[in-house]
């Protein structure tokens, strides 16, 4: 390294707030800037407490264990996590109703013409199958099995893709001990003031109620809804969602696990909003989101109480939130995380992974003392853009539906929408067309999954599959409904399969 380099190295990193969005970034960092010269400190107070609903996530999340070399089955012990292999949407389209929207992707793709168009253009010939037959990670999750996936596989088992379901605060303790065990230091302490340097609005250092004063270079906001730093400091200003995505509460209840442990996550759609199901080995995560507009807190408890599969362990904890995102996530030298970035509510699992994001963005473009601005942009840009995505992807699920039994319902399914969303909807109901323009985090399979769970079926299909012989695109499909539904049935059962991996914890609850 050059002395010049040498000389704007980041000396300290400050991160401030621990619970999931802390100790991820504690963690990834001190694998990263591990170099005996960049000192990590991580300031938290046990007299806050943590959100800790996130405990359902995506299949990205196995990059960020992989990126850390977590042993996945010492990770599903520590957090007494299980496996998860999608999400179960009942009554979202119509009351009644069930889809899944599963983990991977369905069938084969022909001549690079993607498979739901081969599945659509088999209807007009009487094919009533379930897109989700197609699916490995669905068929699986539907017999309740699991397997762990393996390219050298030689089943449809390989198709198979998963994510976790775990306890939010052991995984923000796992986390812990892996980032203090790679030299983080954690400071008890609880901030009351924020010390900026008077040229240009730099945080220089933030002092703890106990006279503790820590300087750094780079600040890591992770201090929750409160953005202490970006918002409190920096004033940064908040983009409200409220307008599109109207649930502005949730309340959550733990609950004894039922006799199958599900290897999905479950939501179930109410008059004003939707609740919340997540099996973990030694107790099942509960919860309703709702608007306060449409229904009053009491009554919400009382749905949730009256909806639960078995009896609580808990007394009901109520979160209020504003749906949105920061106007920068990363202000002077400020990078906010978690909840201080933004929040999206819970219903694609998507938490953890936007803190996921923007730890890997900031990785990518990490600083030194000059803190250039085209890198601080471009890490902008490129969350707004994540945010968005995932914001547009859960309004689908509000307003690609048919109800019609409640103010809530109404509202939703006749508000106006983001430009970008009316322009997936066009494209889909003419012949079922999806593009990408940006890295999306959903792909084309998960808004095949919500666009035909919900009933929004194109009028058409793309017209090449007229080129294809019928019959031999009709013979494929049995032969893949058939080989997923034998694979499934052949796999073990999900607690069986976490019990013969080692992945169990049969240590009571701490």
């Amino acid at each position: 390294m050059s002395l010049a380099n040498d000389q704007h190295r980041i000396r300290n990193i400050v991160i401030v707030g621990g619970g999931t969005a802390g100790w991820m970034a504690a963690a990834a960092l001190s694998k990263f800037q591990s170099n005996g010269m960049t000192r990590i400190t991580l300031v938290e107070s046990d007299e806050i407490g943590i959100v800790g609903v996130g405990e359902a996530t995506i299949p990205p999340i196995l990059n960020f264990n992989s990126m850390l070399e977590i042993d996945e089955n010492a990770f599903l012990r520590a957090t007494k996590g299980t496996f998860k292999l999608g999400i179960e949407f009942a009554n979202w389209g119509r009351i009644g109703e069930r889809y899944f929207h599963p983990f991977g992707n369905y069938g084969r793709d022909v001549h690079g013409v993607h498979f739901h168009q081969l599945f659509l253009s088999q209807r007009q010939f009487g094919d009533q199958s379930d897109i989700a037959q197609y699916s490995m990670s669905a068929m699986a999750a539907a017999r309740g099995t699991f397997g762990r996936p393996s390219e050298a596989a030689k089943s449809a088992v390989s198709e198979l893709f998963y994510a976790f379901h775990f306890d939010a605060s052991l995984y923000a303790r796992f986390l812990r001990k892996f980032a203090t065990d790679n030299g983080v230091q954690r400071v008890e302490g609880k901030i009351t003031h924020v010390n900026q340097r008077s040229s240009d609005g730099f945080v220089e250092s933030v002092a703890t109620e106990d006279g503790q004063t820590l300087a750094g270079d780079l600040f890591i906001d992770c201090s929750g809804f409160r953005g202490l730093l970006i918002e409190e400091t920096l004033k940064t200003g908040y983009e409200d969602w409220t307008h599109w995505l109207k649930c502005d509460r949730a309340i959550a209840v733990p609950t004894a696990n039922p006799a199958q442990l599900r290897p999905y996550t479950r939501s179930t759609a109410h008059g004003a909003g939707w609740q919340w199901n997540i099996p973990l080995q030694h107790r099942t995560g509960n919860g309703i989101v709702y608007s306060s507009e449409f229904l009053d807190d009491a009554a919400a408890e009382a749905q949730l109480l009256a909806n639960l599969e078995t009896e609580p362990l808990a007394t009901p904890r109520q979160i209020r939130f504003v749906t949105g995102r920061r106007r920068n996530t990363w202000s002077h030298n400020v990078v906010s995380l978690g909840l201080a970035s933004g929040f999206l509510e819970p219903l694609e699992s998507t938490s953890i992974h936007l803190i996921q994001a923007g730890i890997s963005r900031l990785l990518a473009v990490f600083p030194d003392r000059r803190f250039d601005p085209a890198e601080r942009e471009w890490f902008n840009r490129s969350m707004q853009d994540i945010f968005e995505d995932v914001r547009d992807f859960i309004i689908l699920h509000y307003h690609a539906t048919q109800r019609d039994d409640s103010p809530f319902w109404n509202y939703c399914r006749t508000m106006e929408i983001p430009a970008s969303l009316a322009e997936k909807l066009a494209l889909f109901r003419g012949k079922g067309r999806s593009f990408r323009d940006n890295a999306e985090l959903f792909g084309l399979p998960s808004w095949v999954a919500v666009m035909l769970g919900q009933n929004q079926w194109p009028q058409g299909y793309d017209p090449i599959v007229d080129s294809f012989d019928n019959t031999r695109i009709a013979e494929m499909m049995q032969q893949l409904r058939t080989g997923y539904a034998q694979v499934a049935g052949a796999l073990p059962e999900h607690r069986a399969f976490l019990k013969m991996c080692g992945a169990w914890d049969e240590e009571p609850a701490p």
